[in-house]
């Protein structure tokens, strides 16, 4: 078992929510994947304040905006709001400003500099966990889809946000050991964890929300499916494209800066091609119902779009890297290799020719595997073995007794 120094996990055992935990993330600007990790830490840890670079009031849950929140200097930085990604150069200086204290331990949810913004006192320090969604992926893995010449020009490529991006890469790896306990949302992001900070993690996937989906109805209809934002590292153009070779019907959900060159191309093509833009809880549910089968042709850090839908019964066709290995498997997905639009229409045949080898129930119960209260347990367990909380100690929560049950499995 891993101790804090000093010997305060004792106090924790019989505090967990007495104001000695605190929570970090990197910004809170919407409900998306990592504020629901966070939502459920909150429920987790009911009395933790929670330290941020930028809130935007009313942006996220109500289990989120009811506590204690510390922001940053980048809150008051002029239209930060709408433009807070412009301050990229800055998110060092702001992290290193912004620290949670007076803590004895610190869980940080990380997929820019949130694992760097926990003070590191000489004489006592806070045990530091991060749960990491990945390094700093516009620093490491996609320089050229943020700031290639292409996207920003030859010139503020090369000049400017190369040598920023070797700064921040510098920095990125700096800070890393100030954590003490990294937890990967996937089998992928824990390799790129001990490839770029040299450094083991746990790994334990993402809460998905499967029980909305609970009492879906499946009714397959002729269309395939994709749920993304419309940006180009998502690759939704191999599946526009994949569609026009294979003359199939697409339904796409999501919205972004690539929407109108995406419509442009599906009419180019002659696809029969449905842009619904955003789409409700309820809708999103729908559409899974619908659809014949989701194409996933990105490559993602875990993917909950894919869970979501084989809770619903929707199979998928997913590109053969990334987190949907840890999610799906030979029952639930077709797999391709080559990451082109003609190696995803090859999966849409061969997918065609086994349609009816995948079973609803079966992939309702791979959705399952990944719930919340699968999450809850399994960092739990994390927990427990790292600093020795007990789960019978946590202050009630509507999850506690899920945790309980499953964590003595």
């Amino acid at each position: 078992m891993i101790k804090f120094p000093n010997e305060v996990d004792k106090g924790l055992q019989t505090k967990a929510d007495s104001g000695r935990v605190a929570l970090v993330h990197d910004w809170l600007t919407g409900m998306r994947g990592g504020e629901k990790v966070l939502e459920l830490l909150c429920k987790r840890f009911p009395q933790a304040p929670l330290w941020t670079l930028l809130h935007i009031s009313g942006s996220t849950s109500n289990t989120i905006e009811a506590r204690v929140i510390h922001t940053s200097l980048l809150q008051y930085m002029p239209q930060a709001p709408r433009k807070y990604r412009n301050y990229l150069p800055f998110y060092p200086l702001f992290a290193e400003m912004t620290k949670a204290h007076a803590t004895e331990l610190v869980i940080s949810t990380s997929h820019a500099v949130a694992k760097a913004m926990v003070r590191r006192p000489l004489k006592s320090r806070p045990f530091h966990i991060c749960y990491i969604h990945t390094p700093m992926r516009y620093a490491w893995d996609l320089f050229d889809d943020y700031f290639g010449p292409q996207r920003v020009g030859r010139f503020a490529s090369y000049m400017f946000f190369r040598p920023l991006v070797k700064l921040l890469q510098f920095y990125d790896t700096m800070t890393c050991g100030r954590v003490d306990l990294f937890i990967a949302n996937s089998t992928y992001v824990a390799e790129r964890v001990l490839r770029i900070y040299g450094r083991k993690a746990e790994v334990l996937a993402p809460p998905v929300d499967t029980e909305r989906f609970s009492g879906c109805k499946r009714d397959a209809g002729d269309r395939y499916l994709v749920v993304s934002a419309l940006v180009p590292y998502k690759r939704i153009e191999h599946a526009i494209r994949a569609c026009a070779i294979t003359k199939r019907k697409l339904r796409v959900v999501g919205k972004g800066p690539e929407t109108e060159s995406l419509q442009r191309l599906s009419t180019s093509l002659s696809v029969d091609a449905e842009f619904i833009g955003f789409a409700s809880d309820e809708m999103l549910t729908v559409f899974y119902s619908q659809a014949r089968a989701l194409l996933f042709p990105g490559v993602e850090d875990f993917g909950i779009v894919p869970v979501e839908a084989i809770a619903c019964g929707c199979p998928v066709v997913a590109f053969k890297l990334g987190g949907i290995l840890d999610s799906m498997t030979d029952d639930t997905a077709v797999f391709y290799d080559e990451p082109t639009e003609h190696g995803l229409a090859e999966a849409i045949h061969r997918f065609e020719m086994r349609e009816h080898k995948f079973q609803e129930c079966e992939l309702r119960a791979r959705a399952s595997e990944f719930s919340e209260a699968k999450f809850l347990a399994g960092f739990e367990r994390i927990l427990e073995r790292a600093v020795g909380i007990s789960v019978i100690t946590v202050s009630s929560t509507p999850f506690n007794d899920h945790i309980v049950a499953e964590s003595h499995l």
